[in-house]
C-alpha cells in the first residue's frame, strides 16, 4: 500500500472526523400515519371479534352444497319412506275389504265394480306393443355458443312439450303409459322446475321418456297431428333437441301406486 501526503488528503479526513462527532438529527415521522395505525388496527380488531361471534365456531366461506345435497337426499328418503307407508296402508284396506265382502253383500258388490274398473283407471300392470317417445335438451357446445337465433329457453325441454307427447298419445288411443317409468293415469300432474321434471313427488332430468301401449299407426298419427308435438320437433332440428320415436313390440307398465284421492271433480258436457 502507498501512503500519500498532501493537504487535500488531511482537509479530507478531518471533514469526515468532523461529521461523525455531530450528532445525528432523528427522522421525522408523519403524523397522518402516526394517528392511522391504531386506527387500522383497533378496526381490524373488531372486525376479527365480529367474524368470530358470527361464525361460532364455523367456517363462513364453507361451500353449502354438501348440505344442500345431504337435504336433497333426506327429503327422497322422506318420501320414499311415505309411499312404502301408503302402500302398506292400502293393502291392510284392501284386506278388511276382503274380509267384510265375504259376510256383507252389498260390500262384495261394489268391490266387484270397483275391481272391474281398476284395469281402466291405471291400477293394474299391463303390457303390450306401443310407441316410446324420447326429449332430450340440445347438448352444450364445447365452445360455449349457441345455434344462432336461439335463446337459452330454446335450447331445453319444457312441460308444455311433455304434456304435448302425452295428451297425444292419449289421444290417439293410449291404453296404458308411463312417465321416466312412473305410471301415469287420469289424475296425473306433469310440472316441470327449471328443466327437471316433477311428477308424484319425485325430480327427474332429461332426457324424458313416454311409453304408451295401444295402436302404434293410430298414436304415431296422433303425435304428427298433434301443434305442440310439432312445434317441438321443429325445435328439435333447428336447434338439436332430442325428439325419437321408436317402436316396441312389448312395453310394461306398473300398476300405478299413487294417491287416487279426487279432492274436486267436474263431469265433461
Amino acid at each position: 500500500m502507498e501512503y500519500t501526503s498532501g493537504g487535500s488528503s488531511w482537509t479530507h479526513a478531518l471533514r469526515r472526523l468532523g461529521r461523525a462527532m455531530l450528532p445525528r438529527r432523528p427522522q421525522k415521522r408523519g403524523f397522518a400515519w402516526s394517528v392511522l395505525t391504531p386506527v387500522v388496527l383497533v378496526v381490524a380488531g373488531m372486525l376479527f371479534s365480529l367474524s368470530a361471534a358470527t361464525a361460532h365456531g364455523t367456517d363462513l366461506r364453507d361451500d353449502r352444497r354438501p348440505e344442500l345435497t345431504n337435504l336433497i337426499a333426506e327429503r327422497k328418503k322422506s318420501i320414499a319412506d311415505a309411499r312404502d307407508r301408503a302402500a302398506r296402508l292400502r293393502s291392510e284396506i284392501d284386506r278388511q275389504q276382503q274380509s267384510q265382502a265375504g259376510a256383507d253383500g252389498q260390500v262384495d258388490e261394489q268391490r266387484k265394480r270397483g275391481d272391474a274398473e281398476q284395469a281402466a283407471a291405471g291400477l293394474t300392470a299391463m303390457h303390450g306393443p306401443g310407441l316410446v317417445v324420447r326429449l332430450d335438451d340440445a347438448p352444450r357446445r364445447a365452445d360455449g355458443t349457441r345455434p344462432a337465433g336461439a335463446t337459452p329457453d330454446d335450447l331445453v325441454v319444457h312441460q308444455q312439450d311433455v304434456q304435448a307427447v302425452v295428451n297425444a298419445l292419449w289421444a290417439g288411443g293410449a291404453e296404458a303409459m308411463t312417465l321416466m317409468g312412473v305410471r301415469v293415469i287420469a289424475t296425473s300432474a306433469v310440472r316441470c322446475v327449471g328443466n327437471t321434471l316433477l311428477l308424484d313427488g319425485r325430480v327427474y332430468s332429461p332426457p324424458f321418456e313416454v311409453a304408451a301401449i295401444g295402436d302404434q299407426a293410430a298414436m304415431r298419427r296422433a303425435l304428427e297431428g298433434s301443434e305442440g308435438v310439432r312445434l317441438f320437433s321443429e325445435a328439435a332440428d333447428s336447434f338439436g333437441l332430442g325428439y325419437q320415436v321408436r317402436v316396441e313390440a312389448d312395453i310394461r307398465t306398473p300398476a300405478y301406486d299413487g294417491s287416487t284421492a279426487l279432492r274436486a271433480a267436474q263431469a265433461g258436457s
